[in-house]
């Protein structure tokens, strides 16, 4: 069964929300994922990047209260 974590990215600004992210990924048994939550309107473009780059599935992202939330799946 696939583990989630979250990485709490609040406050920061690019590039750290996705060095952060990648270093957690990292961590991960793959298909495992992480949820992050960011405030960096830059943060959607930059894990849809990261994501087409690195071979992690963006699996969802949406957007609350300007808090972006967005779920990386850890690939095999």
């Amino acid at each position: 069964m696939a583990a989630e974590q979250t990485l709490d990215a609040r406050g920061l600004s690019c590039p750290l929300p996705v060095l952060k992210a990648r270093k957690r990924l990292l961590a991960l048994a793959p298909g495992d994922r992480l949820r992050v939550l960011a405030t960096d309107p830059k943060a959607p473009g930059d894990f849809r990047l990261y994501s087409s780059e690195s071979g992690h599935r963006l699996v969802e992202e949406g957007e609350r209260d300007g808090v972006f939330e967005l779920v990386l799946e850890r690939s095999p």
